[in-house]
């Protein structure tokens, strides 16, 4: 059971947005919604009574959430999510990466053209009309095999170099925690040393990430508008991830809170949904910062 669960923060527009990723993203489909409650609302919150919270999909086998909100944040290209088109596991992988590359241009902005590259023989980066950024790459099958979706942090503006260190604290924070292949550039280039991390993947409780170090000054860095769910073992995981990670005390509401590097985090039981179904709960969980499940 995948148990971290990325989540893209979309603007009022999330049934539409369901449907796009449907129809973009290869083998996709609306595992579960949830949906506000009518009342128990924050002001901010209040248009949305009985409208669309949040909706799950499954990606070809991965996880992923949107949530249907206001404008107050923005996913960047400061988290990218891979997709691996193998061509070991799909029949016309190339072929499905064109397709898919087309779709998740429509109404998006091109970051680096689909193309030949030294590490791929298609590649090509996207953001998506909803602002979601994709790297699409045709993968060498006879690598060691990875998912089809995996996020991938970039780290640049004021955090600028700091992959190499992130990895290790997550790697300390998560004690399931393990480190796969790590670059460096063998060069500067741009903002980047050659103690910069050109790609980093690492695994936690056994999902893959990545990790890299911007070759380019970027006037973004990372924002609540993608976040990382952690489906947390009871009340004692919950504390300590929480004490672990949190570094920003305004940030923390509701079971969301950011690190020292500025990523946001969801750190939530794993019986959550069960929990909301209490009469109230939604609302006792609005006015948390750190989630207590006996308050729930």
């Amino acid at each position: 059971m995948q148990t971290i669960i990325p989540h893209l923060w979309i603007n009022r527009v999330g049934d539409d947005a369901t449907d796009f990723y449907v129809s973009a993203l290869p083998d996709t489909t609306v595992v579960q919604k949830w949906t506000y409650p009518p009342d128990d609302l924050l002001d901010f919150q209040r248009e949305f009574g009985g409208q669309t919270l949040t909706v799950e999909l499954d990606v070809a086998g991965y996880r992923l959430a949107l949530i249907n909100a206001g404008d107050e944040f923005t996913p960047t290209p400061a988290i990218t999510f891979f997709l691996n088109f193998d061509p070991s596991q799909r029949e016309d992988a190339r072929g499905d990466l064109d397709r898919t590359w087309e779709k998740l241009c429509d109404g998006g902005q091109v970051l680096m053209d689909l193309g030949e590259y030294p590490f791929s023989p298609r590649y090509g980066w996207v953001q998506d009309k909803y602002g979601v950024s994709w790297q699409l790459m045709l993968t060498d099958p006879a690598g060691e095999p990875r998912p089809f979706v995996v996020p991938d942090l970039m780290f640049c503006g004021p955090v600028q170099n700091k992959a190499g260190e992130a990895v290790d604290f997550y790697l300390s924070v998560f004690p399931d925690a393990a480190l796969g292949n790590r670059v460096h550039y063998d060069q500067p280039h741009g903002p980047a040393t050659t103690d910069s991390v050109l790609f980093s993947e690492f695994q936690i409780r056994g999902e893959w990430l990545a990790a890299m170090d911007s070759a380019v000054e970027q006037p973004f860095t990372f924002t609540p508008g993608v976040s990382l769910l952690v489906n947390a073992r009871g009340q004692e995981e919950i504390d300590r991830l929480w004490d672990a990670l949190s570094a920003v005390p305004e940030a923390e509401q509701c079971g969301w809170l950011q690190d020292r590097y500025g990523v946001s985090w969801q750190i939530a039981p794993e019986n959550l949904n069960e929990l909301l179904e209490r009469p109230g709960a939604f609302g006792r969980l609005m006015e948390m910062k750190k989630i207590v499940i006996d308050d729930l």
